[in-house]
């Protein structure tokens, strides 16, 4: 599923102390490449430590702590039962078996193919289900954010970053716990001496630590295929163009030039204008294949078989689409432009919406309104939230410091050029037609079912939490339970995703924020008045809430959380055809497995909003986001399944509630001092 939340890793760091060539020709390195790092940008790859397989033991405790809120007395006892057999039974088997594969691929991870498997084997649709969006801050200055100007420089930028990557002279991906100290020529210098072998565990010595990149090379160039049964992704390592779409029709855009380096600002620009001008002559795609993306990806399968077996449409689209370095889809003013009061239909048109201008299978799509606001749409199951967010955030960085095009720059002319801009016709007929419609049809129906709420809140941000030495993420996910509590008097299965990217081909682990010390705040807050615990005792019972969370998410950003063990566990048994072990089949698996609240935030300034839809029919998707100005979530629902507006209303009366016991156990503590 999809969770970009990354705990604290944080992105953007890297760009301090790069340098760049003097030469300021197309063909040079300033404007070739983004970034001349040092170090190589695998440099650390080989010695990343492997992700760890926690003890049987420790899992199982984990488990059964993480449902204990969820369960009655009876319930728990009952599971007790359950896990203590697993454990010292086909639990150890299992185990073994996953610790002796394990051994015998060391150059991954336990995590990494059973977390492909699980992607590419689901039928569900990639709209609402998989594909997330993130946006981004505008251009402030109004010459950078018209349309085509910042398509322009964010493909450059993205080509910029690519290129960089593909030389091995991208920054190589590292946490800083200390940036000013450790974010320095220093530094590199220090590890470009050390030994490839041991670099990481040199690195930990300045306390910072490298994070896997294997998943960056599938950024570009990458198509998920729908198959029957389970999908493919496929990639062209030699793709010099870029798919465009405009109102549903489709062009091919060479973007790099024979001997692969990136095409002029101007060539760029006017190549992009002259699609503008193209598509201005016609009328809207009347079959747009895109639809296609959004269906079940079996029945998408049956209708890209039969649309290739004319030879000339599976050229086309193996050769133009699936090959592209990625896609930029370039909506048009009725898709709907930024509305400061009411953000909401912008957003959840570029989360879904009709569907008619997007190629979801893409790796990456850039989603660019009439009026410049630009937005990431990708397809999750070739990687997570880092590879994705330093791509965001260089891409964002270099249009501000640098942007090569304004809205006054002169363009080169590509009018006519059909061997550079060339327009997709494909030859579509009743079954495809009818396949296009019923598509269509079947994704209005489900964006109309899905229900968008959005709340800031302004009087709670990072730097209130600091300042009161608290944790913001735990404050925030604390809300969360306060919130779905008081609205629906229960407590439910809750999600919030953690990197494991410190480890070699780590994935994500589960952190689960729904615990006995927030379960505990929570009736303590709904009690009457006259029973409710002091500010002073609520405050701490806030910082318990704090200290757990922090030590679950220390240990799942350590590998050392439980859910990816169990579903490691039980892919074993299902891969090697053995009886479903009982523990799996609980109600305890099965409820904490079923993620009514489902949340992810995104830890960057460059973004300003996120959104997913929900992982189960009746929950909540919750994109949030902590900032210097305010408290924020995006929360998405289906009609008549969950009670979104009921959840934000109630979240912002959290979000009043943890502030005011904050506050006056402040001013308790300091009347305190003062007597």
């Amino acid at each position: 599923m999809f969770r970009l939340k990354v705990n604290k890793w944080r992105f953007g760091t890297n760009l301090a102390g790069v340098r760049y060539a003097t030469t300021t020709t197309t063909h040079g390195n300033h404007y070739q490449y983004l970034q001349n790092s040092k170090l190589p940008t695998l440099y650390f790859q080989r010695s990343l430590p492997r992700l760890p397989i926690p003890l049987l033991e420790k899992t199982c405790e984990r488990f059964l702590a993480a449902v204990q809120p969820l369960l009655s007395a009876e319930e728990q006892r009952d599971t007790q039962q359950v896990v203590d057999q697993f454990r010292q039974g086909v639990g150890m088997e299992l185990h073994a078996r996953l610790k002796q594969s394990d051994e015998a691929n060391k150059h991954t991870s336990y995590i990494s193919q059973p977390w492909f498997d699980m992607y590419l084997s689901d039928r569900a649709p990639l709209p609402l289900n998989y594909n997330p969006l993130i946006v981004m801050r505008d251009d402030t200055r109004p010459a950078y954010q018209p349309q085509v100007t910042r398509a322009t420089n964010l493909i450059i930028s993205s080509l910029r970053f690519w290129r960089s990557l593909q030389a091995n002279i991208l920054e190589p991906e590292v946490y800083h716990m200390n940036p000013k100290k450790t974010n320095t020529d220093n530094y590199r210098r220090w590890m470009a001496i050390s030994p490839k072998a041991f670099a990481t565990y040199a690195s930990y010595a300045f306390k910072a630590f490298p994070l896997d990149m294997s998943q960056y090379s599938r950024l570009f160039g990458t198509t998920r295929l729908p198959k029957l049964g389970k999908d493919e992704l496929v990639q062209s390592a030699d793709s010099k163009h870029i798919l465009v779409m405009r109102r549903g029709n489709m062009y091919a855009m060479n973007v790099l030039d024979s001997s692969g380096y990136i095409e002029s600002p101007s060539v760029i620009l006017g190549r992009l204008k002259s699609i503008l001008a193209l598509d201005a002559q016609k009328q809207s795609a009347s079959v747009p294949l895109g639809v296609l993306t959004t269906q079940q990806r079996d029945q998408w399968a049956r209708a890209r078989t039969h649309f290739v077996s004319n030879p000339k449409n599976a050229d086309l689209l193996e050769r133009e689409v699936d090959a592209a370095l990625f896609c930029v889809c370039l909506d048009s003013e009725e898709d709907g432009m930024y509305n400061e009061a009411d953000q909401v239909p912008l957003i959840k048109h570029q989360l879904a919406g009709k569907a008619t201008n997007r190629w979801f299978d893409k790796s990456i799509s850039l989603l660019i309104s009439a009026d410049g606001v630009a937005a990431v749409n990708f397809e999750h199951s070739w990687g997570d939230g880092v590879a994705v967010l330093r791509y965001f955030n260089e891409m964002y960085w270099d249009t501000q410091k640098q942007p090569f095009v304004s809205a006054t720059s002169p363009h080169t002319p590509a009018e006519g050029d059909a061997s550079n801009v060339r327009p997709l016709n494909f030859e579509i007929d009743d079954r495809t037609r009818a396949d296009v419609e019923a598509a269509y049809a079947h994704n209005a129906e489900i964006v109309d079912s899905l229900d968008m709420n959005y709340l800031q809140y302004p009087h709670l941000t990072k730097g209130t939490c600091k300042h009161h030495g608290l944790s913001p993420d735990s404050i925030i996910q604390l809300a969360f339970q306060l919130a779905y509590r008081q609205a629906f008097k229960r407590y439910v299965g809750t999600y919030e995703s953690c990197s494991t990217s410190a480890f070699r081909h780590g994935r994500t682990e589960t952190m689960r924020p729904c615990t006995i010390a927030t379960k505990a705040f929570c009736e303590a807050v709904l009690q009457p008045s006259q029973k409710q615990p002091s500010a002073v005792e609520l405050r701490a019972m806030i910082d318990k809430c704090s200290i757990v969370h922090g030590q679950l998410t220390k240990e799942a950003a350590m590998g050392q959380g439980f859910d990816r063990h169990l579903f490691s566990l039980r892919h074993t048994a299902m891969l090697e055809g053995l009886p479903m072990p009982a523990l799996f089949e609980t109600e305890a698996y099965k409820r904490i497995n079923y993620n009514i609240i489902s949340t992810s935030t995104l830890g960057t300034d460059t973004v300003v909003a996120g959104a997913f839809g929900p992982v189960v029919k009746d929950g909540l998707g919750v994109g949030y986001s902590i900032q210097n100005e305010f408290a924020g979530a995006i929360v998405t629902s289906y009609k008549n399944q969950a009670q979104g507006k009921e959840f934000v209303d109630s979240l912002a009366s959290a979000f009043e509630q943890i502030l005011a016991i904050i506050e006056q156990s402040s001013k308790s503590a300091k009347a305190e001092t003062r007597n």
